[in-house]
């Protein structure tokens, strides 16, 4: 997993890749990245050919369930897509193109955490997760711990004002679990709602098929506080 900091066209974005060494559809990445004015994230998916880097933006629910939470296994088709990228070690470069509309990419290596073997975290990894409500999105702090490599605490990003205005910490150092359930990092903290209220689950891997925490948004707090 890669994060990257840069540009498409005049706007200031932020990356995060996730490299596979394959599906049945043929898709070896998955990501998600957001423009930093207005910080809701977009989940993509592509195929890496070498160093080429084909990118596909979800448009809609439908085709989340579909490509990324059930997993497509007919070919996935790049053709058209917006992203055209050649990776390198240090970042990337390339071209978003939709319809007449074409703009540079140019993309700086910044944080990266392999988990493939013994995990190796190089720089403050900050994962942009896919799931987000009306006014925040979430992002997963991981770091090292003798037990391994986990998410340390989440950060509640307000949109409009781009600034963190809460952070939860998890206090499971003994067993490093959070935020390492889901084979796609990016699903390890999913968004639902009851009776009009906006619930935040966060994964943990253990006791078998894992578990999960729920957090609640509490309107006079403006908090998201854990459920009993």
């Amino acid at each position: 997993m890669e994060n990257y900091e840069g540009s498409i066209g005049s706007q200031p974005v932020h990356v995060s890749l996730q490299t596979y060494d394959g599906f049945g559809s043929g898709m070896t990445v998955e990501g998600s990245y957001f423009y930093d004015a207005k910080q809701s994230p977009i989940a993509v998916f592509g195929k890496l050919n070498g160093t080429r880097l084909a990118l596909c933006e979800i448009s809609n629910d439908k085709e989340f369930d579909r490509i990324l939470v059930v997993g497509s296994k007919i070919p996935v088709d790049t053709t058209g897509c917006p992203f055209s990228l050649d990776m390198a070690e240090s970042g990337a470069t390339g071209t978003w193109s939709k319809g007449a509309d074409t703009y540079p990419v140019t993309l700086k290596k910044v944080a990266s955490l392999d988990d493939t073997g013994d995990p190796k975290l190089d720089g403050t990894v900050e994962i942009p997760f896919w799931a987000e409500t009306a006014a925040h999105r979430f992002a997963g702090l991981y770091t090292n711990t003798d037990s391994g490599t986990c998410m340390a605490k989440m950060r509640v990003i307000k949109k409009s004002s781009r600034k963190v205005v809460q952070e939860i910490a998890f206090d499971d150092d003994d067993n490093c679990n959070a935020g390492m359930l889901m084979t796609s990092i990016y699903a390890n903290v999913q968004k639902w709602a009851e009776r009009g209220k906006d619930i935040i689950s966060v994964n943990f891997r253990g006791g078998g098929a894992g578990y999960t925490m729920d957090y609640a948004f509490d309107r006079k707090t403006k908090k998201y506080r854990q459920r009993k």
